[in-house]
């Protein structure tokens, strides 16, 4: 059994940054697809940012060139480094270790292993 716990959520005024980690309970880094989704009150949840274990990285359109996934292995912590907040990216945040392909994963599929989510609020 997989589990991870997400920290660093927060409020923070519009601009502003956080990264979130995501503490795993196993390695799993080399095998499994890693993934950060949100979920805005109202709304399906949705990828934000996805890596596999051979180096390929998505991100969604919404927070290409402010947001940055990564990872390290020897601390079993996955990262979400968020720049340039905007009100928009206010929603719970959560990890995901995936049983799925990373195209899967890209596609839509949700599967694996969640966290409990962290709140992220960006508001003046």
């Amino acid at each position: 059994q997989v589990q991870l716990v997400e920290s660093g959520g927060g409020l923070v005024q519009p601009g502003g940054s956080l990264r979130l980690s995501c503490s795993a309970s196993r390695i799993i880094f080399s095998t499994n697809v890693m993934a950060w989704y949100r979920q805005a009150p109202g709304k399906q949840r949705e990828l934000v940012a996805v890596f596999s274990g051979d180096g390929r990285i998505n991100y969604a359109d919404s927070v290409k060139g402010r947001f940055t996934i990564s990872r390290d292995s020897a601390k079993n912590t996955v990262y979400l480094q968020m720049n340039s907040l905007k009100p928009e990216d206010t929603a719970v945040y959560y990890c995901n270790a995936a049983r799925s392909q990373f195209s899967d994963v890209v596609r839509g599929v949700l599967s694996g292993y969640w966290g409990q989510g962290t709140q992220v609020t960006v508001s003046s």
